[in-house]
C-alpha cells in the first residue's frame, strides 16, 4: 500500500481521466477524417450508384476500425501507475 491507502492520487486520476479523454478525441477525429475520405466523394460527386454504395459501406465500414485501433493504441501506450501487491507490477518497495 502506498502512503494513501491503497488510493490512488488527484494527479494519477488526472492523467488517466485526460489520457482517456485524450484517447476518445483523437479516436472520433481518426475515424471522421477517414470516412470522409472514403465516403465524401460519394456524398459530394454524382458517381455510379454501385460505386457511391461501395464507397459509402465501406466508409462504414472502416470508421469504427479505426476509432477501436486508435483508442487501443493510445491507452496502451499510457503508462498507468504501477500497482503495488501485484506480482506482474512489483511496487517501489520491492
Amino acid at each position: 500500500m502506498d502512503a494513501h491507502g491503497g488510493r490512488r492520487i488527484q494527479a494519477e486520476r488526472d492523467a488517466a481521466t485526460v489520457e482517456t479523454g485524450y484517447a476518445l478525441v483523437s479516436a472520433a477525429f481518426a475515424a471522421a477524417v477517414l470516412f470522409g475520405a472514403v465516403a465524401g466523394p460519394a456524398l459530394l460527386f454524382d458517381l455510379p450508384g454501385l460505386l457511391s454504395t461501395v464507397l459509402f459501406r465501406l466508409g462504414l465500414a472502416l470508421a469504427p476500425l479505426v476509432f477501436m485501433a486508435r483508442v487501443v493504441s493510445v491507452l496502451t501506450r499510457f503508462r498507468w501507475p504501477p500497482q503495488p501487491g501485484r506480482p506482474d507490477r512489483p511496487g517501489p518497495d520491492s
